[in-house]
This record gives structure tokens, sequence and C-alpha cells, in this order.
């Protein structure tokens, strides 16, 4: 007689589900809060719009509304200039981006200041960190900004290469702008921005960048900057990374209180000769 076939129990991995591990909590914005703790966005660069054309353009357009950014350029040119995607600190598309973006056009540029809170900007920490975390919950609308900014600039008359530059919030998505466009955007400036450190994320880049950190950024970690550092070496890509000794972050920032010019003016100087070099 053939044996009877007996059920089994259930083995230990089917009957009771195993509880998945969290992610590691990102305090990316926590971070950023502490090192801006006590500051206050006062507009104090001193940039005016002489021999500028300088106006408000709606460059993108999300969920049926338009995103207004802050255009800058030289009023006569000759043959196409460079153009930037200019993006801001964790305050906000305030008077202090809009007179970066100036003193870039000055020097050569056609300059567009994104605006990746759409139409809001801080003037206390607590209120930043507020746009800030709202935005980083929201990271495919703020690709779509970055990626019609792109295509603005690209569109526009008289326009060359392209190139992203941003600062803090900015700096990291300055990178994340170039890992948009691994192809098509010519360069990039990170300013104590957060970083992307995994090889297979940064391979496909193919243009130049660049990096200013402070020694002592307690935010971006040196160690996560020489991380970064090694992998484009590794990778062979195009890069100069600049760490600045007794500087913080918001180093190169005027408003609040971390400001350091001497190194800020040494990464402006070094930030114009990139440009010039690589657009």
């Amino acid at each position: 007689m053939a044996p009877v076939a007996r059920a089994r129990p259930p083995l230990p991995w089917r009957c009771s589900a195993v509880p998945a591990r969290p992610a590691p909590r990102d305090d990316y914005v926590e971070r950023m809060a502490e090192q801006h703790a006590g500051d206050t966005p006062v507009a104090n660069v001193d940039a005016d719009a002489a021999g500028l054309e300088v106006r408000t353009v709606d460059y993108a357009s999300l969920d049926g509304r338009p995103v207004s950014g802050y255009l800058a350029r030289p009023a006569e040119a000759d043959g196409p200039l460079p153009a930037l995607i200019v993006i801001h600190e964790w305050w906000g598309l305030n008077d202090n981006i809009r007179a970066m973006t100036r003193r870039l056009a000055a020097a050569g540029h056609v300059a567009l200041a994104v605006d990746l809170y759409e139409g809001e900007a801080a003037t206390e920490p607590g209120n930043a960190r507020a746009l800030m975390q709202a935005a980083m919950d929201a990271p495919g609308r703020v690709r779509r900004n970055l990626r019609q900014a792109f295509h603005y600039l690209d569109a526009m008359p008289g326009v060359g290469r392209i190139a992203s530059i941003g600062w803090c919030f900015g700096g990291g998505w300055s990178l994340r702008t170039a890992l948009l466009f691994p192809e098509a955007l010519d360069a990039a400036v990170i300013y104590y921005g957060r970083l992307v450190t995994e090889r297979e994320a940064l391979a496909p880049l193919a243009m130049p960048i660049q990096g200013h950190f402070g020694a002592e950024d307690d935010g971006i970690p040196v160690a996560n900057v020489r991380r970064f550092e090694r992998v484009l070496d590794e990778l062979g890509k195009t890069h100069e990374i600049h760490v600045y000794e007794g500087a913080g972050h918001a180093f190169a920032n005027p408003s609040g209180t971390r400001y350091v010019e001497e190194a800020a003016e040494k990464a402006w100087e070094r930030t114009l000769a990139f440009l010039e070099r690589h657009l």
C-alpha cells in the first residue's frame, strides 16, 4: 500500500513574517538646522545691476502653476554666452541669491536663479527648516523644476554651454542637476552641498565638477567629502575639490554669522576661473 501523504507543518519562515529592518533615519535637515542656528538671511552682497538685463521670468510650470525665477545677463554681448542654473541655499530665493546671480551675470554669464520653494522664502531658521523639509519630501517635484530650468536656458537664443551652481541645499541640488543631465550639463559647482558617493550613481557623469567645503563643517563632514573625491578619482572624472581650513558650513554666505571672508573670496576666484575654463 502506498504511504499516506501527511500534511507538513509550515516552515518557520513561512508561518510568520519577519519584520523589515527600518531604513536608517535621514537627519540631513536636522544637521542643516544645527548649522544655521541663530543665523538670519541679511542681504549684504554688493552687486548692482549696472550693465545687466535683469527680470523675473516664468521658467517652469508645476501642476499648472508657473514657477518664477530671477534672470540676469549682460546687456550687451558678442556671440553666445555661457549660462548657469543658480540654486539657492536653505533660505530660498531671496535678495542674497539675487545679488549672487547679478555677480555671476556681471562675470559674463546668463544666470537663472531657480525657485525650488515655489514662491516662498524664509527669514528665520524654523521657517527655512520647514521649507527645506517640504522640498526634500518631494524630490520628484524638485527634479521637474530643475529639468524645466535647464530646457528654458537651452532654448534661449544667445546661450551656449550650461552649468549649475548652488550653495548648501542648493549645492546638493547642483550635484543632482548633474545627475539629471549627466551628458548634457557642461559643468557643476557645489558649495558645501549634500553629496552622493555611490559609484553607480556618479559613473555616468561626463562634466567637470568643482566643490567647495569647510573643514569645520559638521553638516557636510570632511570624511564624506574625501569619499566623494576618492570615487571621482577612481572613476577618472575631471574634478577639483577644495576644503578650506578654519571655515564651516555656509562660509561663503555673507549673511548670517558663518561668513569667512578669506575662504569665500578664494572660493569665488576659483569658481569664476573654473567656469571660464569649462564654459
